[in-house]
C-alpha cells in the first residue's frame, strides 16, 4: 500500500498505522467514526467537528488527533461506514440490467439512510475499501457485456451519477419541506402555474399543465424508477450496437 496514503485510510484497509506518542489509547478509530455519523444523522454534516466528536465520546478534542491527522480523514471514514453493507455479487445467470437496476437501487438506499453523505464533495475515484468494493460489485454487474473496460466503467459512472443525483434532489426538497412545514404539492404547483402563465409565451408548460403533467401526487420512487429505465435503455442500445458490430 502506497505509503503517501493517511494512517486512517490505512488502517480502514487492515495495513495498521504508526505509532503514536503518549499514553495508552482509550478509544477507536471505529468509535470516532461511528459518534461521528450519529452526530451527522441526528444533526446534519455542519454540525461534525473535531470537538464536537469528542464531546459525544467523552474525550479531550486533541485525544481525536492520535487516529486522525484532520477531519477530513474522519469525513472519509465517515462516508465509507456509510457504504459497509455492499451488495452481493452478480448472481449465475442474472442479467445485467437486473443486476445493475439492483445495484442502483440499494446505492439509493444508502444515500436516503444517510443523506449527509451527499454534502461532502467526491475528491476522486473510490479508494476506501467498502467503496471500492461498491465499484467492484457494479463493474460485476456488466461482465457479460460486449463492451470495453472503458465502456464499463462509463456506463457505471453514469448510472453512479444519475443515482446521485436523484438522492441530492430528494433530500433538498425532503429540507425544504421541513423548513415550510408542508410539501409544495404537485397538484398546487401546477394550480399556481396555470395562474401565472401566459399561455402565448409559456405554451408547452400550458400544455402539460392542461393535460394533468402535475394533478397526481409526487412519487420519488415512480421519478427514480423512469429515469433509470430510460438509462438503461440507452446503454442496452449500445450493447445491441456493439454485439452487431462483432457478428
Amino acid at each position: 500500500m502506497p505509503q503517501s496514503l493517511p494512517d486512517s485510510i490505512r488502517a480502514a484497509w487492515g495495513a495498521g498505522s504508526r505509532p503514536r506518542k503518549g499514553p495508552k489509547p482509550g478509544l477507536s478509530l471505529q468509535q470516532i467514526v461511528r459518534a461521528a455519523i450519529d452526530v451527522a444523522s441526528a444533526e446534519g454534516l455542519a454540525a461534525v467537528s473535531m470537538s464536537r466528536v469528542a464531546a459525544e465520546l467523552g474525550a479531550a478534542p486533541m485525544s481525536l488527533y492520535r487516529y486522525l491527522a484532520a477531519k477530513d480523514e474522519l469525513l472519509a471514514l465517515m462516508v465509507d461506514t456509510a457504504f459497509q453493507a455492499v451488495p452481493a455479487p452478480t448472481a449465475p445467470g442474472e442479467y445485467w440490467r437486473a443486476a445493475l437496476s439492483r445495484w442502483s437501487r440499494e446505492h439509493r438506499a444508502v444515500l436516503r439512510r444517510y443523506p449527509w453523505v451527499l454534502r461532502i464533495p467526491i475528491k476522486g475515484p473510490p479508494i476506501m475499501p467498502n467503496q471500492v468494493t461498491w465499484f467492484e460489485r457494479g463493474l460485476d454487474c456488466l461482465r457479460e457485456m460486449q463492451l470495453s473496460a472503458p465502456e464499463k466503467v462509463s456506463v457505471l459512472l453514469l448510472v453512479n451519477g444519475f443515482v446521485r443525483n436523484e438522492s441530492l434532489l430528494t433530500a433538498d426538497l425532503e429540507i425544504a419541506a421541513s423548513a415550510s412545514g408542508s410539501p409544495v404539492e404537485p397538484t398546487a404547483y401546477g394550480t399556481v402555474l396555470s395562474e401565472l402563465l401566459d399561455p402565448a409565451r409559456f405554451p408547452a408548460l400550458t400544455a402539460v399543465i392542461a393535460e394533468g403533467a402535475f394533478a397526481g401526487p409526487d412519487d420519488p420512487d415512480a421519478e427514480f424508477n423512469f429515469g433509470l429505465a430510460r438509462i438503461l435503455d440507452g446503454v442496452e442500445a449500445l450493447v445491441v450496437e456493439r454485439a452487431s458490430r462483432a457478428t
